[in-house]
């Protein structure tokens, strides 16, 4: 089996993929650290999406690998396969979209941007990743991914919010010769279902699979139909 390659979201980290472990009975995990996010907080940020790509490239990536990216790790994996089409097999793009700008998005990236900056980066922390969750709050694993996206400083929290807002993958979406499936929460505060569905429709043959009574974080609140789905399709010859 190949390698999977796992590429967090805005104030994400390696550690929001733990309960993707059982997967590891099939495949090597390579569960990626942004700089400047998780357990590479210490790290300087990067604030453009194909500097992430490069980055991930460069000092993660194996040769050749299958390749999953949630939210903003959407993003980057699809610079990362329009940079490096050669290495990716398959494709995950999970709770992401092709416009960096987030249409439909809880708020506007500008709001994010100037709250963070008023509020401090344990409060953005908190508050965004109360949006993640259909509960909110009160969803059992919201403590979890709370503690991860504190790590990050408020230096990584603007440079990942300029990161996406100056970031467009639409004009290479029908470029994209790899196998893709396109996974998305019903629920989602982040991507609008116009985002998901531009994947879907525009990416040669992509595969769809929208999962019900999930917001933004399926692999966190229906971590064994997301592992099932993620399995079916890495495995499928």
């Amino acid at each position: 089996m190949r390698p999977l390659v796992l590429v967090h979201g805005f104030m994400g980290g390696s550690d929001q993929w733990d309960l993707q472990a059982p997967l590891a009975e099939e495949r090597e995990l390579i569960a990626v650290d942004l700089p400047g996010f998780g357990r590479n907080a210490h790290m300087p940020p990067i604030n453009t999406i194909r500097g992430f790509a490069e980055w991930v490239l460069a000092e993660v990536a194996p040769r050749e690998f299958d390749l999953i990216g949630h939210s903003m790790g959407g993003m980057i994996v699809q610079e990362m396969m329009r940079l490096a089409p050669d290495r990716v097999c398959k494709l995950v793009l999970y709770g992401t979209g092709a416009t960096g700008e987030l249409p439909g998005r809880f708020e506007t990236i500008e709001t994010s941007m100037r709250r963070a900056r008023t509020e401090g980066a344990r409060h953005t922390a908190r508050r965004i990743a109360a949006t993640w969750f259909l509960e909110r709050e009160a969803a059992p694993v919201y403590a979890a991914c709370v503690a991860i996206a504190e790590r990050a400083e408020l230096t990584a929290i603007i440079a990942g919010l300029e990161a996406m807002r100056c970031w467009s993958g639409l004009d290479h979406l029908a470029h994209i010769a790899a196998p893709v499936l396109v996974l998305w929460g019903d629920g989602d505060r982040t991507y609008e279902w116009t985002q998901v569905e531009t994947l879907w429709r525009t990416i040669p043959g992509a595969n769809l699979a929208v999962v019900p009574a999930c917001a933004h974080a399926v692999h966190f609140e229906r971590p064994n139909h997301f592992n099932a789905l993620l399995a079916d399709f890495l495995d499928e010859s």
